[in-house]
């Protein structure tokens, strides 16, 4: 089964070349899937979006990172096909082109600035595993899949979404792409580290880690051996740090926080169907455009993407070990709420003030309703594939998994934050203290 399909033998095949220093094999239908219009749009969408503000080097893009999960793709199908008869035993050609159209494919539906959106939840705006579904099963992307892959398009689609359609395929495909151990995390810490500059991501070993994957004691799950275990202890560790400093670094956080109250301010202005398409920098001159007849939506449209960078500062911030009566008031709250307890915030840190602040001058950023995957893995202690006995979880025999993956990853790595417009946080001359009791009389 190996050298049946042509994208795992990459003898012969052109290369693409991505950082850092690796090649992708590509083969002719592959290579039409990648020069479709879905696929050529995400070389104008960012991976990380506005962390470039804090690292600028991390302007890498979506296209650049889909190549890197399918490399890892075919190479995690190489080792499983070759290593574990039980993976052998229930997958077909059709479910291998599946799952490799699925890593190509997984983040064909992002729009610009996707995940900080998102985390509004907006009835209004879609998902991007929706989106990815309509323009996989609508031309040209479904009948080059039906014609030169010959599996269903609506098949790579619900692998993606794990939506219908999906109990149909094995459950092993859908772990490998998007699990505790899956090729998407493999990638995009590596790769969003090396572009950012930080060593934190890069701390794992990548090939250590596939050449251990075996699949669980329910033949449905990925577990690792023992050699894996180092590798993924690191890479438990490279996640934690990585959002710790890279993905909710303050700065990131009051970027990304000024673009989500703008576009909860202005999401009645222009319907999605306009703007799901575009670049990012076609969507920043339409915010632009769109904020010139709300004067202060203006001025924060202005500090975000205006010739002068004005990001909003740090009031407070609370974490749950320091502050858990905040955090418990404020994470994960719906996002109108948020808004509706910034205004209230705004009006009382207003009071003695000679200009009272706008309720667009404070910004409550907060950990998002939608929680991180866990990291729950097992390890396959003996050379015996069908022995329950062999698997233990991970954090049974790794200190580091225990301590940092054991327990809800999102209260630790993400913060409550309170940001003020930069123009007004000299005006205000508030303790910590202040600010936490305020916090608390508005939420109660």
């Amino acid at each position: 089964m190996l050298f049946s399909l042509p994208e795992l033998n990459a003898a012969g095949q052109k290369l693409i070349r991505i950082p850092a220093e690796v090649d992708v094999p590509v083969t002719p239908r592959m290579l039409a899937v990648l020069d479709t219009q879905p696929m050529q749009r995400l070389r104008s969408i960012s991976q990380l979006g506005l962390v470039s503000y804090v690292y600028p080097g991390a302007v890498h893009s979506r296209f650049e990172h889909s190549l890197g999960v399918y490399r890892l793709a075919c190479l995690t199908l190489q080792h499983l096909i070759s290593s574990d008869a039980s993976f052998a035993e229930q997958i077909t050609d059709d479910d291998l082109k599946t799952f490799l159209l699925s890593a190509l494919l997984h983040d064909i539906g992002h729009w610009p600035y996707c995940h900080a959106i998102e985390d509004l939840r907006l009835p209004e705006f879609p998902t991007h595993e929706s989106i990815a579904r309509s323009l996989i099963c609508d031309l040209p992307l479904s009948q080059i899949i039906e014609t030169q892959w010959q599996v269903s398009p609506e098949s790579v689609a619900s692998l993606i979404s794990s939506t219908r359609g999906a109990d149909s395929q094995p459950t092993v495909l859908r772990n490998l792409l998007s699990g505790p151990v899956d090729i998407d995390k493999m990638d995009y810490l590596q790769r969003d580290s090396h572009h950012a500059g930080v060593p934190y991501g890069r701390n794992f070993d990548v090939g250590r880690l596939i050449s251990s994957l075996c699949i669980g004691v329910d033949r449905q799950s990925i577990a690792i051996t023992e050699k894996g275990k180092t590798a993924a202890e690191m890479m438990v560790f490279a996640r934690y740090v990585m959002f710790s400093e890279v993905y909710w670094h303050h700065a990131v956080r009051s970027a990304t926080a000024m673009l989500q109250r703008l576009v909860y301010a202005l999401r009645d202005s222009f319907p999605t169907s306009e703007w799901l398409m575009q670049t990012e920098h076609d969507f920043s001159d339409r915010v632009l455009e769109l904020s010139v007849a709300q004067p202060d939506t203006r001025r924060l449209a202005l500090a975000l993407w205006g010739r002068q960078r004005e990001l909003y500062k740090r009031l407070a911030q609370f974490t749950l070990s320091d502050s858990p009566e905040v955090f418990a008031a404020i994470a994960r709250r719906p996002y109108a709420e948020l808004v509706r307890l910034s205004g209230l915030l705004a009006e009382r840190l207003s009071r003695g003030l000679p200009t009272p602040l706008h309720p667009l001058d404070i910004i409550i950023d907060a950990p998002p309703v939608k929680l991180e995957v866990q990291f729950n893995v097992d390890v396959r202690q003996s050379a015996s594939h069908n022995s329950t006995s062999a698997f233990v979880s991970l954090a049974e025999v790794s200190p580091v998994v225990r301590a940092l993956a054991t327990e809800q990853f999102d209260s630790f790595v993400k913060r409550v934050r309170i940001f003020i417009a930069p123009h007004r946080a000299t005006d205000l001359h508030v303790t910590a203290a202040d600010v936490t009791q305020m916090l608390l009389e508005i939420c109660a």
